[in-house]
């Protein structure tokens, strides 16, 4: 290391890369990515080497609430250190001053850790590093707890079966069994795969066939217990069979369609569900003709203020936008007596979704 010219402050007391802004960021990114599981993760060890170049500390420690750290560089001798630890995690507060620091590392304002630093650098360097780790740590717990929140909407959404459905059809496959054993064989069947589908432990993300098939399933069932009253049109473009789309988002748009549209009218009505591809889009529409709604309490479907009234069409909706962005989602066109068209777009291919 070249030394330091006159006026200038030990090299020591400035990161490694001050003078290439590029490197300084890169860095900084490296180290949110192996912080994203935590002081406890897989990464520490890489997340303190990077933290260690970045201050051009001697050494730097990373511990969790046990205390224990996960050093990178020399670990300071004697007990000095461990003293220190112990004085941040039950006071809160930075302790020490260089050669030897410890700061706090507060989560949602929870402590979760602390930062060891070693070496003669600056205690306004060490806080801006503490703040930019404990930034990444935070934005790494939103992260898990946003998929952790998917997937309960995800078990929400199964649990969302209605039990009249699941009533009306095995009473109508027991009323076959006599009169029409193989009629009645095959509706159980189909009772049973659309039972495995909707309940079964899934990955986040499967294909339009298959959903297409849990809808067909669905279908089968309802026209069995409705009768002549459920007209059905399923038509889809052999080109979208194969697109990635997230679990469990077709078939509920259909169950609302017959449960919402279909069922209130002694006529009953026609459903209809069509896959196509348009450009790079994949575009799904459910259609009925039953009785619709006005346009505000379509609006308030969507936005999850009036969940009673249908079977997860906000929960649908919010994962398809946090899938693919605030451009796709849900579209509702509607009006009362007029029935009920919801349109599905997304692209046909999507880095990370994968069946």
């Amino acid at each position: 290391m070249a030394a330091p010219q006159p006026g200038e402050p030990p090299r020591a007391w400035l990161p490694w890369s001050r003078t290439d802004p590029a490197a300084v960021l890169a860095s900084a990114r490296h180290i949110a990515d192996d912080l994203a599981d935590g002081l406890a993760g897989t990464r520490v060890r890489a997340a303190a080497r990077g933290v260690r170049r970045l201050l051009g500390a001697s050494g730097v420690g990373l511990a969790d609430l046990s205390g224990r750290p996960v050093w990178a560089g020399t670990v300071p001798h004697g007990p000095r250190w461990v003293e220190l630890v112990d004085q941040v995690l039950h006071n809160e507060t930075r302790a020490g001053r260089p050669p030897l620091v410890v700061t706090p590392l507060h989560v949602h304002d929870e402590l979760a850790g602390v930062l060891v630093v070693a070496g003669q650098v600056r205690r306004t360097a060490v806080a801006e590093v503490a703040d930019w780790i404990t930034a990444a740590l935070e934005r790494a717990r939103l992260e898990a707890s946003a998929e952790h929140a998917a997937q309960a909407e995800l078990r929400a959404l199964r649990a969302e079966i209605s039990p009249h459905f699941v009533y009306n059809a095995l009473t109508v496959i027991a009323s076959l069994v006599h009169s029409d054993p193989e009629r009645s064989r095959e509706l159980m069947l189909d009772f049973a795969d659309y039972n495995r589908y909707s309940l079964a432990s899934h990955g986040e993300y499967t294909t339009v066939a298959d959903e297409f098939h849990a809808i067909e399933t669905y279908l089968a069932l309802q026209r069995a217990v409705l009768g002549d009253r459920l007209r059905v049109q399923v038509r889809v473009a052999p080109e979208v069979l194969a697109v990635a789309i997230p679990y469990l988002v077709l078939q509920p748009l259909v169950e609302n369609a017959v449960r919402h549209g279909i069922e209130p009218r002694s006529a009953g009505g026609t459903v209809q569900v069509t896959g196509e591809a348009e450009g790079s889009d994949c575009v799904i529409t459910v259609e009925d003709d039953g009785v619709g709604m006005v346009p505000a309490k379509a609006e308030a479907l969507l936005a999850g203020r009036d969940a009673a009234g249908s079977v997860g069409l906000a929960n649908v909706d919010r994962r398809l936008r946090n899938v693919y962005g605030s451009w796709y989602g849900l579209v509702l066109e509607t009006a009362e007596d007029a029935g009920t068209k919801v349109i599905v777009r997304m692209p046909m291919f999507s880095p990370g979704v994968m069946p």
